[in-house]
């Protein structure tokens, strides 16, 4: 039984500037009234532009930061971001045991900018230790070839794609169609029990910091409060949406989101 606030256990790398990470997640969160913990797996240095520097925190730090969330305040969800290596991944994999709530898991391996946030040699182990004991991947294009090692060029790839990540064990992908060209982006939400696709026009914007974690951060949240997968994903994504238009335009780069774009709704 979930809570009467619903209480997301964040785990992920911190931005220092606050778009991305651990921060976005809050933000998020909170946005749509939801209770934030947080596991912190490395501390960036970042602006809207770069990567400037990443410092690691011990994995044995994390997996008691992970252990001592859920045991108090906490979690009805785990929404899992940057692990930043494979002994982070491992310990956080090993803490997570015996959780019986959702875990969203998305698998951060590029900063928006392009900076490595996951070494490639990490991914046999993403794929063996930790996918299998996630409720739901969201990939985006890039990370799903990635994964599965094929080529997404269209919608209709989207979709083979996100089946055949199914087969890593995990019951549900979600991939975000976004870095495909067009006018609508797409993206396709694979089940045991079926597909179903998701399309909405292409909003004309640069400040798409940190769109993957508010995404996941979102979906973790209505998963949380006990709202079917479907109906989480088709939420989180009209509330990513509201806040790509409410972005305040900082930064030289890729700018934040406007994660305040709700106010007292959180419908």
């Amino acid at each position: 039984m979930t809570s009467p606030v619903p209480r997301v256990l964040v785990i992920g790398g911190s931005d220092s500037g606050g778009g991305a990470g651990v921060e976005a997640d809050v933000k998020t969160l909170t946005a749509r009234r939801a209770y934030a913990a947080v596991a912190i797996t490395a501390l960036t240095i970042q602006d809207t532009e770069a990567v400037h520097d990443i410092l690691p925190i011990p994995p044995a730090f994390v997996a008691r930061a992970i252990r001592t969330a859920l045991a108090d305040p906490g979690a009805d969800a785990v929404k899992i971001g940057m692990l930043g290596s494979e002994a982070i991944l491992t310990a956080v994999a090993a803490a997570l045991e015996g959780f019986a709530g959702p875990v969203v898991l998305d698998p951060v391996l590029r900063a928006s900018v392009g900076t490595p946030l996951l070494p490639a040699e990490a991914l046999a182990a993403l794929r063996r230790v930790l996918i299998p004991r996630a409720t739901l991947i969201t990939p985006n294009v890039p990370e799903a070839e990635a994964l599965g090692g094929f080529v997404i060029r269209d919608p209709a790839d989207l979709r083979e794609a996100a089946v055949s990540l199914l087969t890593l064990g995990v019951p549900a992908v979600l991939i975000k169609g976004g870095h495909l060209a067009g006018e609508e982006v797409t993206d396709v939400l694979a089940t045991l029990d079926g597909v179903e696709t998701f399309t909405a026009p292409r909003l004309s914007t640069r400040h798409t910091h940190g769109t993957g974690c508010t995404l996941a951060s979102a979906i973790a949240a209505e998963l949380a409060r006990g709202v079917p997968l479907p109906a989480a994903v088709q939420r989180a994504r009209a509330y990513l949406r509201r806040a790509l238009a409410a972005a305040p335009g900082f930064g030289r780069g890729s700018g934040p989101l406007g994660h305040w774009a709700d106010g007292a709704a959180a419908g």
